[in-house]
């Protein structure tokens, strides 16, 4: 059996009182780290050539779950929020849908009782992101859905019946598309098409036979191994292309929900402790950003464009 290299994380690099960090995005321009705060509704940026003292912290009216970047936009992201697909302004956080989830088709009470969570942009620009019960309304059930949406505007359910949908990403040839539904403990595989956007061929990559964890978020680097977040142990997971444990980061927080790579370093969300009283050593912590020098690059991420002739929303400030 192959020996797993490790790594151990002792000190936050952003020490915070988060409710759920989630969706660390490198955006490479202009050097800096952003991510979310889903429950407290915040983002949250970082330069990282300034460091710490550089965070920023703005409210924004809507929980949002995952943000991409804009092809030529230089002023406005966007980004999964609570009810559908929306575009974000850098500077004032004020934030306008392009697209929201449900329709006639959707019985009443989805819209408050659903959110989007994770999600990401493919080869061809368009945003996948999962939707799920919110936590804050309700417990999770299998009314989930994978969506897509693609550069002409058009909406997409691709993947039905999932509880909690989590990492979404390529791999180096861009024929297999990974994603992550934590309750099942799985990350799955799909056969890949990048010309169309289409999946097919669904089928377990990665087990986590674990009690009590569940995979969260994952970033993948350029040898094609997955970094998965493991909620409620304590670390992330590096995985290998034929879904064996290789690598394994731990961290002194127990919720680790999302890792994402700026260069060769892996940067780590965290959420708060759930169940305080029974770890208070991982509450100390808890809802903090994490760095590790991993010693490979991650794959370069995409950023959402939209089809000739069709322009996204303006917010104010752009």
């Amino acid at each position: 059996m192959a020996s797993i290299k490790k790594w151990t994380v002792e000190e936050p690099y952003l020490k915070l009182d988060g409710g759920l960090l989630e969706a660390p995005f490198y955006e490479k321009d202009l050097h800096q780290l952003r991510f979310v705060d889903i429950v407290k509704q915040k983002l949250h940026v970082v330069d990282l050539n300034k460091g710490p003292s550089s965070h920023k912290a703005y409210d924004l009216e809507a929980a949002v779950g995952v943000t991409a970047d804009i092809e030529d936009s230089q002023d406005d992201i966007i980004v999964g929020a609570k009810h559908g697909y929306a575009v974000l302004n850098r500077k004032t956080a004020k934030l306008v849908y392009v697209k929201k989830l449900w329709d006639d088709r959707d019985e009443r009470g989805k819209e408050e009782r659903m959110r989007l969570n994770d999600g990401a942009v493919d080869s061809g620009g368009r945003f996948w992101a999962g939707a799920m019960n919110d936590p804050l309304v309700t417990e999770p059930t299998n009314e989930g859905v994978l969506f897509r949406l693609d550069p002409d505007l058009k909406l997409h359910r691709v993947v039905e019946n999932v509880t909690i949908p989590n990492g979404i990403g390529w791999n180096v040839n861009n024929d297999t598309m990974f994603f992550t539904d934590s309750p099942t403990k799985k990350i799955y595989k799909f056969h890949y098409d990048a010309l169309t956007g289409e999946v097919t061929d669904r089928r377990v990559f990665f087990d986590l036979d674990e009690e009590g964890v569940v995979p969260d978020g994952f970033a993948i680097d350029v040898e094609d191994h997955l970094w998965t977040a493991v909620f409620g142990g304590w670390k992330v997971l590096r995985i290998s292309p034929a879904g064996n444990v290789v690598g394994e980061i731990s961290l002194p927080t127990r919720c680790v929900s999302c890792p994402s790579f700026a260069g060769e370093e892996l940067f780590i969300a965290t959420a708060a402790e759930e169940a305080p009283e029974q770890y208070p050593e991982s509450k100390k912590l808890a809802g903090s950003l994490f760095r590790v020098n991993v010693g490979v690059q991650g794959l370069p991420v995409n950023k959402f464009r939209t089809s000739m002739g069709v322009e996204l929303p303006k917010t104010a400030g752009s």
